[in-house]
């Protein structure tokens, strides 16, 4: 049975982002309510409120505290080339495809503080593919995004990147892309020339129109089955005839109401190709 205090700790984080979204729009009404709980307390301790209802009430009438809200309540855990066979497999197998295109478009929806950008920028300047592509990086946290924009990170996570790097089959040093300065690597801005950086949500805001590649990644984990389906239509209808979606290693297109769209291209790695005008003969198996 549950317990009267659970009841009421429901009723307030139901309370607090119905608040958050009439008072500021930001939507997170259909996020996963376990990892959203987890998320709201945080937030709760950051503020040294009792409870819930209190943040709510600070939030209302403290909107200097929106930052520190959307900070609280989105992940941002990433890594340079995180899962390198998913980066090695867009090198050896979806680079091909897209070398027929005279011009790309990349969407990183969900970019955190530019881990996955960068991986990518590098991925494709490697390929010889940088000059005609334009990235378009997205976030629902300004706070991030302006971290991505920035391009600065720890230097004992370096490491890790770079042999995450190495595993994805580069075809360079990662310390070409990066110089030690203000205690961290700060990656060359030459990698960021050519991303569109912008705030946006899955959960409210529209699609980017005749995308080649979609990488997102460990963003529909946190989401319910409805708004990952929202954010599964916003990608189908994203991408070009024959783009790529590539997912996390956590994630599926299997139930979802989009999965008829799509050719599972690479299933171990969650790489998934729009079907419209695409031979299904094209895809390794079934989606996955």
């Amino acid at each position: 049975m549950t317990s009267p205090a659970s009841v009421s700790e429901k009723i307030e984080l139901d309370l607090l982002v119905e608040a958050i979204h009439r008072r500021y729009h930001y939507d997170f009404r259909a996020y996963s309510r376990a990892s959203l709980a987890r998320r709201a307390e945080l937030l709760r301790q950051r503020l040294d409120c009792p409870t819930l209802s209190h943040v709510q009430a600070r939030l209302l009438r403290e909107p200097e505290l929106l930052p520190v809200m959307i900070d609280c309540l989105t992940v941002q855990v990433s890594e340079m080339f995180r899962d390198p066979a998913y980066f090695r497999t867009l090198r050896e197998e979806v680079i091909p495809h897209l070398r027929t295109f005279p011009s790309l478009k990349v969407w990183v929806a969900g970019c955190s503080a530019g881990e996955e950008l960068y991986s990518l920028a590098i991925l494709f300047r490697e390929e010889g593919l940088e000059s005609r592509t334009l990235f378009y990086a997205t976030e629902i946290n300004p706070v991030a995004l302006a971290r991505a924009e920035l391009g600065i990170y720890d230097l004992d996570r370096i490491p890790l990147f770079t042999e995450n790097h190495r595993k994805s089959g580069g075809r360079s040093s990662l310390s070409d892309y990066y110089t030690a300065a203000y205690g961290g690597a700060v990656f060359d801005k030459s990698l960021r020339a050519r991303t569109v950086f912008a705030e946006h949500s899955l959960a409210s805001d529209e699609v980017f129109s005749e995308m080649h590649l979609i990488s997102c990644r460990n963003v529909l984990i946190y989401f319910d089955s409805t708004l990952q389906d929202r954010a599964l239509r916003l990608f189908r209808e994203s991408l070009t005839r024959g783009g790529f979606l590539g997912l996390g290693m956590n994630e599926s297109l299997r139930f979802s109401g989009h999965a008829d769209a799509f050719a599972s291209f690479a299933p171990e790695e969650r790489i998934y190709r729009r079907l419209a005008g695409v031979p299904q003969k094209e895809a390794r198996h079934g989606v996955a």
